[in-house]
């Protein structure tokens, strides 16, 4: 029965209000200021509850703390309730048998305690893992002593969720015997539930009655129960479900009109709450309806539709019925193909379902396995206790006498690590300077020999930039204003070279200098240095509108590429600088100063190298000043 949920949802209740009223920084706040006393055991429940819905693991970590303290403080009340939290927490993650033995333990409690109301509490939660897992008699047993405890203390609500959860639990049964205990529980249950005008209860216990009526064959008294469902359930999302089974009641009594009438409206209030399940059930009822009416047509149409959203929403019974109902229409259509085809899928669903209920019957096997192995293990736990304590007690003696000694160790050990930590973190420290000045394989030799030697390389590409407009754009900004926006554009010069793999050699006021191909050689150095200067030219023209938007002064960029060899490395003795030398440094500064505003200008030997990789434009050759006529290229864009 779908309306069992309900019943076990009932038992959430209390804590689904907890974790929506109780936010944990409220309490996280009382706690710093609490003391170890019952009232932060209490502060430590709540806070447990509170995280049921959002995260479990943490749930039970606070339940521990929680039981851990109630322990040293002797409160035994605490103890129990600790143990109620981290069960529903397991409960709430799967953890079956760790939620049965934490509920367990808290019974016992409970009952040490003379606590009824807790004790029907813990049978009743115990009732629905058994529930879940399969072993209906053994949740039966178990809601039994609830009931008889709740009874006993005329606790009215106790009552009414324990009758609600035993009713349901009968009319799964096949047997009429079963169904008329079901009857009778859910009868007993109805009083409670229109008494405390609880409508979501009595909903639910109308709707079980009307359909074991169904299954009876005793449709007035069906229809009787289900529309004090529908009444109860007037403006619910649980609606759907009761005018599904009023609407068969009725196909069955060949009331074809009145049973189409409340599956449509099923389905079109099933629709609006997204709930695919009970608007796959809706179409199954209404194909059903047609089938019977002899409308074939129309049944194959809505049992395409209800396929369709079974496959969706996995609902493995309601396509069983898909199937059944397709293919007796296609055989009463004479296309045997299609009632071939749907019989086969018929006879595979039906082994699905089977092999689910198998499933469903090992698990419970196992289920019962792994309870009993937790009870050997904390058996034998008990059976070692003594002995465990005896051993700690002459564990203590020994260790006593080491404890002194031990201690003077640790403190030198102590000062020891922190002096090593110390002179770890500022090693670590030099280093990252270091490398924020050299290149990673120059501080490297730096470090081991006192020395770097300068080195020289074949190919190396250098790329040069220069502000055009610096001068008047730094009359117009204050010094601070004006560090500040070379600081911005070279911080993200810094991020693309970077990205690139690209040197970093200096800037010097407006002018910034890298170069691709060392300290490290390699062969894709002119394509890396020509994208890095396209980021370069393309963010500060986006630099530039940003800075017009605003009125505010703006620098544009002119940028030169040359590739060639140079000597590189260490200049000086005292604040260390890493920089390049050669003829090539000198042809890229050219490059730069006979460029263009927003341009890649690049020599005719950088072009040689990289023609294949982009599109470029051939300038000519280019007056440079102490060079002559130079072959000059504006790279456009990459090929």
């Amino acid at each position: 029965m779908q309306k069992t949920i309900l019943a076990i949802l009932l038992f959430f209740y209390w804590f689904t209000c907890a974790a929506q009223n109780t936010p944990p920084d409220s309490l996280k706040a009382i706690l710093e200021t609490a003391g170890d006393d019952t009232a932060k055991v209490n502060i430590l429940l709540a806070m447990s509850k509170s995280y049921f819905g959002t995260d479990p693991n943490e749930a039970v970590k606070i339940g521990m703390l929680a039981k851990e303290l109630s322990e040293r403080i002797h409160y035994t009340k605490g103890i129990a309730l600790a143990l109620k939290n981290t069960g529903l927490a397991y409960y709430k993650q799967g953890k079956y048998v760790e939620a049965l033995n934490d509920w367990n333990e808290s019974k016992k409690i409970f009952e040490s305690m003379g606590d009824k109301r807790g004790v029907a509490n813990m049978l009743s939660n115990l009732g629905v893992i058994y529930f879940d897992k399969g072993a209906s008699d053994k949740s039966i047993e178990l809601y039994i002593q609830a009931l008889k405890i709740a009874e006993e203390i005329k606790d009215s609500s106790r009552i009414m969720t324990v009758l609600l959860n035993i009713g349901p639990i009968y009319g799964e049964k096949s047997s009429k015997a079963d169904w008329f205990k079901a009857i009778e529980y859910d009868k007993k249950a109805l009083p409670y539930a229109e008494a405390m005008g609880d409508n979501d209860a009595l909903g639910t216990i109308t709707a079980n009655l009307g359909e074991i009526y169904m299954k009876l064959g005793e449709d007035s008294l069906a229809l009787f129960y289900l529309e004090k469902s529908h009444k109860a359930y007037e403006g619910t999302e649980n609606l759907p479900y009761t005018l599904n089974l009023i609407g068969q009641v009725y196909a069955r009594r060949k009331e074809f009109s009145k049973a189409l009438e409340f599956q449509k409206n099923a389905f079109n209030i099933a629709g609006k709450l997204d709930d695919k399940l009970n608007m796959t059930k809706s179409l199954v009822g209404m194909a059903d309806t047609y089938k019977e009416k002899n409308d074939i047509d129309l049944a194959i149409s809505n049992y395409h539709l209800a396929e369709s959203l079974a496959h969706e929403t996995d609902a493995k019974v309601e396509l069983k019925k898909t199937y059944e109902g397709l293919t007796y229409c296609y055989s009463e259509k004479k296309d045997f193909s299609s009632a071939f085809r749907y019989q086969d899928l018929l006879i595979g669903i039906k082994d699905t379902l089977y092999n689910i209920e198998v499933d469903k019957k090992l698990g419970t096997t196992v289920f019962n396995y792994e309870i009993d192995k937790k009870q050997s293990q904390i058996s034998l736990l008990t059976k070692d206790k003594e002995i465990q304590q005896q051993e700690i007690k002459r564990q203590r003696l020994v260790r006593n006498g080491f404890i002194g000694g031990f201690a003077v160790v640790m403190i030198f050990a102590g000062v020891f690590f922190m002096q090593r930590n110390r002179i770890s973190k500022e090693k670590k420290r030099s280093d990252e300077l270091l490398l924020n000045i050299l290149p990673e394989e120059t501080a490297e030799e730096l470090k081991a020999t006192g020395t770097a030697k300068a080195k020289s390389f074949d190919l190396v590409s250098v790329l040069f930039t220069d502000f055009k407009n610096f001068t008047q754009a730094s009359e117009k900004l204050s010094p601070e204003e004006l560090v500040q926006e070379i600081n911005h554009c070279y911080s993200e010069f810094d991020k693309i070279i970077t990205k690139h793999g690209i040197e970093k050699i200096k800037t010097i006021g407006d002018a910034y200098m890298c170069a691709g191909g060392l300290p490290v050689s390699n062969t894709t150095h002119p394509v890396d240095v020509i994208n890095a200067g396209l980021e370069m030219v393309a963010f500060i023209e986006k630099n530039k509108q940003e800075r017009m938007a605003r009125e505010q002064p703006f620098f544009e960029l002119r940028l030169g590429i040359h590739t060639g060899p140079v000597v590189a490395g260490i200049v000086g003795i005292k604040k260390f600088a890493y920089d390049i030398w050669g003829d090539t440094v000198n042809t890229a500064s050219r490059m730069e100063s006979s460029g263009e505003i927003g341009k890649v200008n690049i020599s005719g030997f950088t072009y040689d190298l990289v023609k294949d990789k982009f599109i470029c434009v051939h300038r000519g050759k280019v007056k440079a000043k102490n060079k002559g006529e130079i072959d000059m290229y504006f790279v456009e864009r990459p090929v």
